[in-house]
């Protein structure tokens, strides 16, 4: 302890503000605990400032301009359609600076001490907040990590210029003409789809047999269709090998099928997954268990092997969702105070803001039936809707898993406009145990497509409506 650094005593100290951190400290001062929230960066997480919400914001940018370039067939004529990217990136850094406010006036309102540094643990029950200028000890009876992941950077693609992340990606002050994508999953493909709806050629290069792994193909089919329409070249079981930089662009070479490519560009995004923040905290030091990976073991309660840690969200096994953080988040906070409450990821949902949007939740037909459950799988378009006919989005279905022996839903997926709105409903169907007739009797506003609902819980019941049984 340095001269001068009295400690200073709280209940819980939380690591990281972002979707799993700034949740954990509100919920954990809500319960009456004396909460400080350290953050090294900027309040709201790479989830709010370079991640989820920005990349939304372009998405909804570039559906904005397809949207004014293609909408004759509904007597609407736009001649000359222009982009001013400058003021895209404007309005979308607005909409993070909203958020991010909102976040930092919340956690205020509930008394949270805001502490601005790098976390490093001294003990089990003291760490130290490093800030440019000073540091501080802060001794406390629970902490929580929040510290999310980063971007993995392969050595033979080191960020750069021309080089970029999904950060990067999000900054750029052009339209470029031209991108390589490295990776088919997520990020890459809403990025990717991002500029292509913006007119730029993309070249996507995967590894895998197909894009977005974790998807059903019939749901990932419709959105590869979609952008190969725009002018995007996919190429699988593909093998990225080096990049070569020039002032203005880049070249990329890559192996598929035995045979080598290459491909130039202005740009290459390197999107092949993301790693956790859990190095340089002293975890190793007190004894906190992590895999190779460094993913931090925790119990049902989000609790590692030291019984007053706790670790929530990207740094902690399962998928690298921000709602998964926001609601293990929760639990940690509660356990904390001693109520009971566990994790349980039964009803979370995975979402992909592509063209059509695609969003899963529980079991697919193939993991059902891989378990041996008997199932129903049952199946409605969206093109037999009356709403997504009128708004011109008849691509897309939705797919309800039931149990056969006693109708109980247990998986839905949809592909379509709106999936990540609608997946909502079934998620809550699965957790309540609801059945395909609970759903089918409910009555579900007209015309509109949560509907698309109602008439797939109609079809696995045994009387459809709208389709032809």
């Amino acid at each position: 302890m340095v001269v001068g650094d009295f400690p200073i005593e709280t209940d819980t100290i939380v690591i990281g503000a972002g979707p799993g951190g700034y949740v954990a400290a509100i919920r954990a001062a809500q319960l009456g605990q004396k909460v400080t929230i350290v953050e090294r960066n900027t309040v709201g997480g790479v989830c709010l400032n370079v991640g989820c919400i920005p990349s939304k914001a372009l998405i909804a940018a570039g559906h904005r301009y397809e949207t004014a370039k293609h909408s004759a067939d509904f007597g609407i004529m736009a001649e000359n359609v222009t982009v001013d990217f400058s003021k895209v990136q404007q309005w979308k850094a607005s909409v993070v600076k909203k958020l991010t406010g909102g976040v930092e006036g919340l956690l205020k309102g509930n008394k949270v001490e805001i502490a601005y540094g790098e976390a490093y643990f001294v003990d089990g029950n003291s760490l130290r907040v490093i800030g440019e200028s000073s540091s501080q000890t802060y001794n406390f009876k629970n902490a929580i990590i929040a510290t999310g992941s980063r971007p993995i950077e392969l050595p033979a693609f080191k960020y750069s210029k021309r080089v970029l992340n999904s950060t990067g990606a999000l900054a750029l002050d052009e339209i470029p003409e031209k991108v390589v994508v490295i990776g088919g999953g997520v990020i890459g493909l809403e990025l990717g789809g991002a500029y292509a709806n913006f007119g730029t050629q993309v070249t996507v290069i995967e590894g895998a047999d197909d894009i977005l792994l974790g998807f059903e193909k019939q749901m990932t089919a419709l959105v590869k269709r979609n952008m190969k329409n725009k002018g995007v070249e996919f190429y699988t079981k593909a093998s990225a090998k080096g990049v070569e930089e020039t002032e203005n662009g880049v070249v990329v070479t890559f192996e598929v099928n035995g045979e080598e490519k290459k491909v130039e560009a202005d740009y290459l995004f390197v999107m092949v997954g993301r790693r956790p923040n859990t190095d340089e905290m002293g975890l190793e030091q007190i004894g906190v268990k992590m895999s190779d990976r460094g993913i931090i073991d925790i119990d049902k309660q989000c609790r590692t092997n030291i019984s007053n840690i706790y670790a929530i969200g990207d740094i902690v096994p399962g998928p690298q969702l921000a709602h998964k953080a926001s609601y293990e988040a929760k639990i940690a906070a509660e356990a904390i105070a001693g109520h009971a409450s566990e994790i349980d990821y039964l009803g979370i949902p995975a979402v992909v803001f592509s063209e059509p949007e695609l969003a899963s939740v529980g079991y697919t037909e193939k993991q059902a039936k891989e378990d041996g459950i008997d199932i129903v799988a049952a199946k409605f378009p969206f093109a037999a809707n009356g709403r997504a006919l009128s708004l011109d989005s008849t691509d897309g279905f939705m797919k309800l898993i039931t149990r056969k022996e006693d109708g109980i839903v247990i998986g839905a997926q949809i592909a379509g406009a709106s999936a990540s709105d609608m997946i909502s409903e079934l998620s809550l169907a699965i957790e309540a145990g609801m059945t395909a007739e609970d759903i089918a009797m409910t009555i579900h506003a007209h015309p509109t497509l949560g509907e698309i609902t109602m008439e797939t819980a109609e079809v696995a019941v045994g009387h459809p409506i709208h389709i032809l049984k």
